[in-house]
Order: C-alpha cells, then structure tokens, then sequence
C-alpha cells in the first residue's frame, strides 16, 4: 500500500509510542552547516580533553549521508530515564549519575530501534539504513533538536518542555522521505542555575561546555589521574555527575521512567560509602555486569573513590 510521507512518518511515530519511546520527531538529513564552525572552534579550543575520538571523522559527524549514503531523513527518539526512587544524594554521600542506576541504555535503545525499523520495512518497505546509539560520530542533540523534540539548553543537554531533561537519544538515519517536524523555542531565558551551580566552571558560557573541566569526564571518559585543581569540587560524585540537570528548572517536570531496565538495583540502593570503598572485583563484575559503570572498570571506581574519599564519611 501507497502512502505519502506525512502518513508513513505518523505510523513511525505511533511505532515509536507503541515501543516505549517518550518521544518521536523527524528531520531531513543534510549537512549541519551552523553546527560545522561551531564544532571545529569547540576542537580547536581543546574543550574534547582527552577524548580524541570527538576530533575523528569530523566530516561525517555533520553530514549523515556520509554515514548511510542516500539518507533522507533521520528519525530521532527519546526515551526518560528518570528513576522513581533515588540514591541518597547528601553531602557526605558517593554519587553515581541517575543515567547509571539500571541496565546500560545501549542495549535497551538498540533493541528497540531495531523493532522499530523492522516495523518501518515490514509495513513501508524496504529501507536503507542505520540504527544509531552513541555508536557512530552523530551530533544526537542537533538532531533531537531539529526534529522538535526540545532545545539544547545552557549547560548543553536537550530539553523538552514536558519532561526536562533526564532522557536517551537514539535515531535511526535512513533513505526513506518522511514529512519532517520543525524545531522549538528556547525556552532557557535569562536563567543561568546551571552554569552557577558548576564545581568546576565547566560551563565556559551559555550554551559552550567545556569536556575537559566536567565531572563526567574525570569519572568517566579521563583514563588517567584526575588533575589536582579538581580537588574538592567533585561533590562526591564518583560516576558521572547530574548537578546542571538537577538545579535545572524545566526538571521539575520530570517524570519516573516506565522502562524497568532503567529502575534502581535493589543491591545498589543500600550502597553505603564503605561499600564502595571496599568494592570487590567479584562484586563489581557481578553488581555491574550490564551496567555502563563497567566502563570505568573497577580501576577506575576506585581511583575516583580515593579522589574524593577525605570528603566523604559513612
């Protein structure tokens, strides 16, 4: 059966809903030419720290068609992590990143993207394609943004207006024409809570981050020593850090997430400051088996934990 883009891009949204996604929106693939000065000043000033990779194929990360030659439209989703109970956040407290509460959201994007471009070739056709999560160099923001589903707020992550900012991006680029959506307002005004409640200034202006100065970096993505200047500013935060989410006004608005994956570990939630401390390698592999805290290795948590640990008491 026939039909025209603005139809095919309706069963894809109601796909979407129907799959769990939050939110669904659409935008015609082709080159990012705002984003193209902005990105190689951002590279130019060092802001990627160690994270080398950000620098790779710079040609393709604001151009989709170099990634799925012929691509016409790039199909953005949201899906809310935010989690209905909470890890103790007090001053004395080690912190994790709400984002790391559950199972690793690639794997819970991925499969269901990949449902719903099994849907969108079972019911529209054959589609070239390609399913994206943090797997390819794609400006996942821009393109969220550019389909309406929010705006890329001070402290640089994607708001939407209904439900904050405590969401996965996932898209799927592929040839198919699909009526596209437009992008919102800013809705940001002249609040500036993220950037004054940064420990270490990492939000160099509105809208600028700099990577190497945030917290998620030195817990995270920087392999090597925390350099010495983040020395009593981490906030106890010893996996990512959700400060300029979390002053955020739009996040009021947050909603518990309706994906179980995503829901607290009951072995983590009695996690005290001695736990972390003492961390096994049995434990870690065990506790963190499909967690994205397996990134930084066990190595890493406790570098992190050492970092901080005069900070910290039980």
């Amino acid at each position: 059966m026939l039909r025209n883009s603005f139809n095919n891009a309706q069963l894809i949204k109601n796909k979407a809903h129907e799959l769990g996604f939050d939110f669904c929106g659409i935008s015609k693939a082709g080159f990012l030419e705002k984003e193209a000065p902005r990105l190689e000043k951002w590279l130019n000033q060092n802001y990627n720290g160690k994270m080398a990779w950000m620098a790779n194929h710079f040609d393709k990360r604001l151009d989709p068609t170099k990634l799925v030659p012929g691509a016409k439209s790039v199909i953005s989703v949201m899906l809310n992590y935010y989690p209905e109970k909470r890890l103790p956040e007090g001053d004395d407290d080690l912190k994790i990143s709400k984002y790391a509460y559950g199972k690793d959201y690639h794997y819970v994007l991925k499969d269901k993207l990949k449902a719903l471009f099994n849907f969108i070739n079972e019911e529209i056709g054959e589609v070239d394609g390609r399913i994206f999560v943090d797997s390819a160099p794609v400006m996942d923001k821009v393109w969220a943004e550019k389909s309406g589903l929010g705006w890329v707020g001070k402290h640089s992550n994607l708001l939407n207006k209904e439900m904050g900012s405590f969401f996965f991006l996932g898209e799927i680029i592929c040839d198919l024409v699909l009526e596209e959506d437009g992008p919102v307002k800013d809705y940001c005004g002249t609040c500036t809570a993220c950037i004054d409640a940064c420990p270490t200034d990492a939000i160099v202006e509105p809208y600028v981050v700099d990577g190497s100065k945030c917290i998620s970096y030195y817990t995270i993505e920087l392999k090597e020593a925390i350099p010495e200047e983040a020395k009593g500013k981490m906030e106890n935060w010893i996996f990512g850090c959700d400060i300029c989410q979390d002053v955020c006004p739009w996040n009021r608005f947050s909603k518990p997430n309706t994906t179980p994956d995503f829901n607290l570990k009951p072995e983590l939630a009695g996690f005290t400051n001695s736990d972390w401390e003492e961390i096994t390698e049995e434990v870690f592999r065990e506790l963190f088996r499909h967690s994205p805290i397996k990134r930084t290795k066990l190595e890493g948590v406790r570098r992190n934990v050492n970092f901080i640990k005069p900070n910290t008491k039980d």
